[in-house]
């Protein structure tokens, strides 16, 4: 038996009953509408909430990770930079130390050049500073086109002679009948001058010399068969101005395989000074015979041609010179003298230290045959005259050099020492 549920109709409460039946509804927990409601809300809310953080804590370290980035990319440029900076020193300091031999090289061959790299230089541009003197008037250094030197010099001599003279007739060995004479001669000579040298050519220039001499001899003589107990001594000097001397030089080649360089000489000499056969003599005890005045040039015309190579190696200069000196005959009072001709030739070696400083070793050796007077000839009058010449040069500047050079006698006929310096000075 099924018992019908009462039903409930609005109509059978009151309206206090209906008032609150309805506060029940919306307060009591018969409200779960709502209540389910605000629920749901609260998961959605704590969600956004946790999704919002999440985005701000994105942004913010994005920030971070494109400060980072900016900063990698400044230390990567940077380090670029230090790295092509590094690569550009390690290859500007490698081709330095390249280009170190060769420029090296070219500085031991150079002309009197302002110091710096320099075009490679043809074997024919020599650094010649090396050599102060092949001769007494070659210097093997040839001008530039339009350039002129100037080239004062001073020079001084010395000369210690020991000699005999014999006017007699040996009879036996023990024997003579006639003058002997004893004779001791020292000789000072002071030369200076002044030079003009210009370039015509890069190969070819000329030469004027002009000479001023001063001489001073002492004598002391003892004729020992004319029975004379006290020596004898006599000075006597000479100055002015000395033969002048014309020269011209040409550079036969230009090598290109580094050959020795060949140049022609030719040196003539004028007779401008006090001839010796002008000069008088005196005689104070019987065969003691003294020039009153000492010449001051040699009296005749002398014609010198010579040739001279040089040849460059690394750190020096080789160099010789062969001539050949014809002395014309002149006519004196004594008749037609002939003063003889000579054969020369010298060789050394010139050293480079450094840019401005070389040094030299020479010699130099002439001889002169005999001379002539009325085509006899003179006993004694040939000479071989040798000397060992060290020689210094200095580069003071770009255009002036200095010159610095001894020749010591290492034959009888030779000076026993001869000091010259030059001073080269170009305009």
């Amino acid at each position: 038996m099924e018992i019908a549920a009462p039903q409930l109709r609005l109509q059978h409460f009151t309206p206090l009953s209906k008032i609150t039946l309805a506060i029940c509804l919306t307060s009591s927990p018969f409200c779960y509408g709502a209540d389910n409601i605000a629920e749901q809300n609260k998961p959605n809310s704590k969600y956004e909430a946790e999704l919002e953080r999440q985005r701000i804590l994105l942004i913010e370290q994005g920030q971070q990770i494109e400060k980072l980035t900016q900063m990698i990319n400044a230390l990567t440029a940077k380090e670029v930079n230090t790295r092509s900076a590094a690569s550009t020193d390690q290859a500007a300091r490698r081709k330095a130390q390249a280009d170190k031999p060769a420029k090296q090289t070219e500085q031991n061959v150079a002309q009197n050049k302002p110091v710096g790299q320099a075009p490679p230089k043809s074997s024919s541009a020599i650094e010649a500073s090396a050599i102060p003197e092949l001769g007494d008037t070659v210097s093997g250094v040839l001008t530039g086109k339009g350039t002129l030197v100037l080239e004062p010099s001073f020079g001084y001599s010395y000369t210690d002679n020991n000699r005999v003279f014999l006017d007699a007739f040996s009879f036996i060995p023990a024997l003579v009948v006639g003058l002997i004479d004893l004779r001791e001669i020292k000789r000072h000579s002071f030369i200076g001058s002044i030079s003009a040298r210009y370039g015509i050519t890069e190969r070819w220039e000329v030469d004027l010399k002009v000479p001023y001499i001063g001489r001073n001899d002492s004598q002391r003589s003892r004729p020992v068969s004319i029975g004379v107990s006290e020596d004898e001594i006599f000075n006597a000097s000479g100055h002015g101005i000395g033969d002048i001397e014309l020269s011209t030089r040409y550079q036969l080649n230009t090598p290109t395989d580094g050959g020795p360089i060949y140049v022609a000489n030719l040196v003539a000499t004028i007779p401008t000074g006090t001839s010796p056969f002008e000069v008088e003599f005196m005689q104070s005890t019987p065969g003691a015979v003294f020039p009153t005045e000492l010449p001051t040039g040699s009296g005749y015309v002398s014609i010198q041609p010579s040739i001279t190579a040089i040849y460059a190696t690394d750190p020096g200069v080789f160099f010789g010179n062969l001539s050949y000196g014809y002395n014309m005959d002149t006519d004196e009072e004594v008749g037609n003298v002939d003063p003889g001709d000579s054969a020369g030739v010298s060789f050394g070696l010139g050293v480079s230290f450094n840019e401005r400083t070389s040094m030299s070793l020479s010699y130099s050796h002439k001889h002169v045959l005999k001379s002539k007077i009325n085509n006899m000839k003179i006993d004694g009058s040939q000479l071989d005259i040798g000397q060992l010449i060290i020689g210094y040069s200095f580069r003071y500047s770009l255009k002036t050099n200095i010159s610095l050079s001894l020749a010591i006698g290492v034959t009888d006929d030779a000076q026993d020492t001869r000091l010259n310096f030059r001073l080269p000075v170009t305009l």
